[in-house]
């Protein structure tokens, strides 16, 4: 047979299209690979227009027995991986087929959960890092009730570990390391809406100075640190 005569069988008998999701996640939906295989097939005969084959029609194809698919397609069925739907066509003759949609929800709902618990991972490594951060600009350990005013500026208050950080900023440039001083700077920035270190940039510009300040006596210019005494903030 002639090269191109092999490569136009090739091209007819067409190719399987399954998502690569399917092949990254099937292992934390419990499919083992004998099932993930019989999955495949399940595919591989509806793109050829058999959408309803049976465990024989699966078994002539792999080294399983027709008992063994059998089991296999029972087990993915209780799973709920697969549904099998009917329908009725013009002369009123019924027809089933299997429906993978379920499977496509399943490995959805998987790629949803582990981005979450990514996410969820994070915000509590950040949240740990809050305290070190804390500990690290005030040169001590922090007691208990102040670890208690931190959770709570994250648990009660809403406040994310990004905004604590800028708050604790502000403090370290006023000198003013307390976090009744911080708890103030939250608790005004909270009620101007700010919630973004976009946010932030804007309210601190709007009350720093812009200048830089000079010793007349020195010969090289001193730059003193401007900030904001967020105690003395008014309504």
């Amino acid at each position: 047979m002639q090269q191109d005569e092999r490569l136009k069988i090739w091209m007819e008998q067409g190719n399987v299209s399954i998502s690569q999701l399917f092949f990254q996640h099937y292992k934390q939906l419990l499919i083992s690979d004998s099932d993930a295989m019989v999955l495949l097939h399940l595919i591989a005969f509806q793109g050829a227009g058999n959408y309803f084959p049976t465990p024989t029609d699966i078994a002539n194809r792999m080294q399983l027995q027709e008992k063994e698919v059998t089991n296999c397609l029972q087990r993915m069925m209780q799973k709920g991986l697969f549904s099998i739907e009917q329908s009725t066509d013009e002369n009123k003759v019924l027809h089933e087929q299997f429906s993978f949609y379920p499977l496509w929800k399943r490995l959805i709902d998987e790629v949803e959960k582990q981005s979450m618990e990514t996410e969820e991972e994070v915000v509590k490594q950040e949240e740990g890092e809050i305290f070190s951060l804390f500990e690290q600009e005030f040169g001590r350990f922090l007691s208990p009730m102040e670890f208690e005013t931190i959770g709570m500026w994250i648990d009660k208050d809403g406040h994310s570990t990004e905004i604590i950080r800028a708050a604790l900023r502000e403090a370290v440039l006023a000198q003013k390391m307390s976090l009744r001083y911080i708890d103030r700077i939250l608790f005004e920035w909270k009620k101007k809406n700010v919630k973004t270190m976009r946010d932030v940039e804007k309210q601190t510009k709007a009350f720093r100075p812009t200048t830089i300040a000079t010793t007349p006596q020195v010969k090289t210019a001193v730059k003193d640190v401007p900030f904001y005494n967020w105690l003395e903030e008014r309504e």
